[in-house]
Formats: structure tokens, sequence, C-alpha cells
């Protein structure tokens, strides 16, 4: 018993230790492409970190490169100042979780974003997102982020 309970320990923090650098990649994969989408608004660069059948929850955007690249052409034209800051990140396994602050123009309130992504293959190939306006006053004096 006491051996098949070493093993089994010895078996956790192999996986751990193998899932630590992929999950840093996909971290990373999914910082520079948020930081090309939504700050820099550059549609064409984007294209590279997006798997073909990429799959789309936000019901504003349809599934695929091409509705994603025209969202973000979209940003550029009507929010060409917007700004996402980026408060927290967690991966696990082949997801990645952003809590954002993104704001249209300086000095304004914004909203509160968590956005979801699923990396197959060192490609973004799932997003899922839940956007909340950022509120005047607070009941709880926590604020958003």
């Amino acid at each position: 018993m006491k051996k098949l309970l070493i093993a089994m320990i010895l078996g956790l923090l192999a996986a751990t230790a193998i899932a630590g650098p992929k999950e840093d990649k996909n971290k990373a994969l999914v910082l520079k492409f948020y930081d090309i989408a939504f700050n820099k608004l550059d549609a064409e660069a984007v294209v590279p970190f997006i798997a073909k059948d990429y799959i789309q929850h936000n019901p504003e955007v349809a599934n695929g490169v091409q509705p994603l690249q025209d969202f973000i052409r979209y940003l550029k034209t009507n929010s060409p100042n917007s700004r996402a800051v980026i408060k927290r990140v967690i991966a696990e396994g082949d997801l990645v979780m952003l809590h954002v602050h993104s704001q249209d123009k300086a000095g304004e309130r914004g909203v509160a974003i968590v956005d979801i992504f699923r990396v197959k293959n060192g490609k973004i190939a799932e997003h899922w997102d839940v956007i909340q306006a950022v509120p005047e006053k607070d009941a709880n004096g926590n604020g958003m982020f």
C-alpha cells in the first residue's frame, strides 16, 4: 500500500512538472495575441495565433478567423484609442483565463472582461467571454479589479 501511495504521489508530481511549461507557453501565446488584437488593433497580425477552425462563443462574433479580424477592424474604426489592461492571468491545461480592464477612452470607467481561451496545437482554438460595465459606485468598496 505504501509503495502504491508513493507511486501515485510521484506520478502527480511528474504530471504537474510536465504541465507547467505547456501552460506557460499557452499564457505567452494568449498575452501576445491579446496585445496585438486589443491594444494594437492589428487585424492582420492576429492570423498566426488563431486556429483555422476557431470557435467563438461571444454572440456578437461568428466563428472563424475572418469574423475575428472584422471585429478588430470595427474596434479600430470605432474605438481607436481603446486600451485593454490585463489584471490577472490564469492557465490550467489547455485553458487560459484573462481578467481585463478595457476602456474605449482614457479616463472612462470602461468594462471588466473575463476572457477564456482554449489553446490547441499552439493556436487559439476557442474563446468565451463575459463583459460587465464598471459601475460608478459599488456596494462593497472592493472595486472590480
